[in-house]
C-alpha cells in the first residue's frame, strides 16, 4: 500500500495555507522486543504506530504537525495546521531561512535483509534467549540477561520540490549479558550489543549461546583481579569502545545544529568553531572519520534522509583535519555549505533533526596483534560500562567492563575497573596505531532533542593506541 497521496496532500494543503516550502513523511513503524533472565522470557513487547507529520516554512519559521490518522481530510488538515504554526512564529523578528539545494528525485530504497526477523517464530527467538542464559548461568554467573530488538518502518516522502520517496527499513540487534556477585562488588561481561539496517541473521552471527561461557568466566575472573592502577600510559581500546568513543567526542561534536548554539538549552553545544572548518586539526594523521550512511547493514544507513537527499559518504576529519559536518538543508544554508543529508526523526510524530548516520574511522594499516606486539607497556581496554563528557563534547571519562595488562608486547594479567580520561583533540591527536579490523557497531539508543527523540547511529571501527592518556581514574 502506497501513502504517496495523503503525503502529497499535506504539502498541497501546506501550500495553499501560504507555505512556501512543505515536506510530508507518512511512517507505518512496527517493533518488537524480548528480554529473558536466568533461563526465563522475562519481557516481551510489540508495537505498530502510523501516522503522518507535515512541516510548512513561512518566512522565517518552521511550522509542524502530525496526526495519526491517514485519511485525506485529516492531512489536508495537518497541513494546513503546520502552515499555520509557521505563520505565528514568523511575527517574531528572525533571518529568513533558506534551504541548500536538493534535486527532486522519485525513487524507492530498501535495506538488506535475508531473513525477515518478524517472521521468526516467538517460540525460536525465545528459546534462543533462554539458551544463552542458561549457558552463562552454568558457567558461573549469577544474574544473566540475553535481548534482542526489532525495528520495521515504512517511510513515503514528498516535498513541495517534487520529491516522491518510499523506503523500507529493517533493523534489528541484540546481546547478552553476565554478572557475577562478590563482596560488595558486581562485575559485568557483555557481548557488545550489536545492531544494523540488517535482518534475523545478523542476531545469529552473534553467536548469544557460544559466548554467554566466555563472558560468564571473565565477570566471576574479574572480581578477584587486580584494580586498574592509575597514572599515564599507552592506553590501546577495542573496536566497541572505540565506536562509543567515537559516538561521544566526534559525532556529537560536528552536529551542525549544536555548532550553531541550536540545541545549547538540552543537549549542549560544541567546542567546535565553524571558522576552522578545512584547518582545525583534530587528532592525528591516522584519524579519517566519514559521515557515510551508504554504509551496507550499518545501523545508521539509508537511501534518503528524511528530507529527501540522497546517501553519500563524505569526509568529517581527513588525515587528523576536521573538513566536515552533519547538516540539514536550512543549517547548512547558514554555514555557507553546499551539502546536507543528516536529517532524521524518530518517528511520524516528531520534527525531523539533524542526527548522526554512520560515523566511523576508516581503517588503519594494523592488526589488534601488531598494536599490541608494538606496546612495551600500557593497557588494553574494552567494552564500554559507563560515560561521561561534558556539553560541549571535549572533556571526558569512560569505564570498560575490562581492562588487560599490556608487557612486553603480550597481553598480561586482567585489570578491574578499567577507566581513563581526556580531552577531545588531545586525545585523537595521540592514535599513534589504527587495526584494519573494521566492525559496524550499532548504537540503538541515542538521545537528542525536545521532545526527546532515540536515534540510531552506526560506527564503523577497529581497535587503536594511544599514547600518554591518564588511566584509572577512580573517584
Amino acid at each position: 500500500m502506497s501513502h504517496f497521496d495523503e503525503a502529497g496532500a499535506a504539502v498541497q494543503a501546506a501550500l495553499d495555507a501560504g507555505a512556501r516550502y512543505a515536506d510530508a513523511r507518512v511512517m507505518v513503524c512496527r517493533t518488537e522486543s524480548m528480554t529473558a533472565r536466568n533461563g526465563s522470557v522475562e519481557d516481551l513487547g510489540s508495537d505498530e504506530s502510523a501516522g503522518l507529520g507535515v512541516r510548512a516554512l513561512v518566512g522565517s519559521s518552521w511550522g509542524f504537525y502530525a496526526v495519526p490518522d491517514l485519511s485525506e481530510p485529516s492531512a489536508r488538515a495537518a497541513g494546513r495546521r503546520a502552515a499555520q504554526i509557521a505563520a505565528a512564529s514568523a511575527q517574531v523578528p528572525g533571518p529568513p531561512v533558506e534551504l541548500t539545494h536538493s534535486t527532486p528525485v522519485t525513487a524507492s530504497w530498501s535495506s538488506d535483509c535475508k531473513v525477515d526477523p518478524l517472521s521468526v517464530p516467538l517460540a525460536d527467538k525465545g528459546d534462543l534467549l533462554v539458551r544463552a542464559t542458561l549457558a552463562a548461568k552454568e558457567a558461573g554467573a549469577d544474574l544473566a540477561h540475553a535481548n534482542y530488538a526489532i525495528w520495521d518502518t515504512h517511510k513515503w516522502f514528498v516535498s513541495s520540490e517534487g520529491h516522491r520517496i518510499d523506503q523500507h527499513i529493517r533493523e534489528c540487534g541484540g546481546g547478552v549479558t553476565a554478572n557475577a556477585i562478590g563482596d560488595g562488588e558486581v562485575q559485568r561481561r557483555s557481548l557488545p550489543g550489536q545492531y544494523g539496517t540488517r535482518g534475523w541473521e545478523l542476531i545469529e552471527e552473534l553467536d548469544l549461546v557460544g559466548n554467554a561461557p566466555r563472558l560468564a568466566e571473565e565477570a566471576r575472573e574479574l572480581l578477584t583481579a587486580p584494580l586498574c592502577p592509575a597514572g599515564e600510559t599507552t592506553l590501546i581500546l577495542g573496536g566497541s569502545q572505540l565506536a562509543l568513543q567515537i559516538h561521544e567526542s566526534v559525532g556529537h561534536a560536528i552536529e551542525l545544529d549544536r555548532i550553531l548554539g541550536w540545541e545549547a538549552a538540552f543537549a549542549g553545544t560544541s567546542w567546535l568553531d565553524l571558522n576552522k572548518l578545512g584547518e582545525l586539526r583534530y587528532g592525528s594523521d591516522l584519524m579519517n572519520i566519514t559521515i557515510d550512511p551508504s554504509f551496507p547493514g550499518a545501523l545508521g544507513s539509508f537511501g534518503f534522509d528524511d528530507e529527501g537527499t540522497p546517501a553519500a559518504k563524505r569526509h568529517a576529519v581527513r588525515d587528523g583535519i576536521w573538513v566536515g559536518v552533519l547538516a540539514g538543508r536550512d543549517s547548512a544554508a547558514v554555514a555557507g555549505l553546499d551539502y546536507a543529508g543528516s536529517v532524521r526523526s524518530d518517528g511520524w510524530a516528531r520534527l525531523p533533526m539533524v542526527r548522526m548516520t554512520n560515523v566511523g574511522l576508516e581503517p588503519g594499516p594494523h592488526t589488534l596483534d601488531e598494536i599490541i606486539a608494538a606496546t612495551d607497556d600500557g593497557v588494553f581496554m574494552e567494552t564500554n560500562r559507563s560515560w561521561s563528557i561534558d556539553d560541549r563534547r571535549l572533556n571526558f571519562q569512560f569505564g570498560c567492563e575490562i581492562g588487560y595488562e599490556i608487557k612486553n608486547g603480550k597481553r598480561g594479567r586482567m585489570l578491574r575497573n578499567p577507566t581513563y580520561t581526556g580531552i577531545g583533540p588531545k586525545f585523537w591527536q595521540s592514535m599513534d596505531m589504527l587495526s584494519s579490523e573494521t566492525v559496524a557497531w550499532g548504537t540503538p539508543n541515542c538521545g537528542k532533542g525536545q521532545p526527546g527523540q532515540i536515534g540510531h547511529t552506526g560506527h564503523p571501527a577497529a581497535p587503536a593506541r594511544f599514547t600518554n592518556v591518564r588511566v584509572g581514574v577512580h573517584g
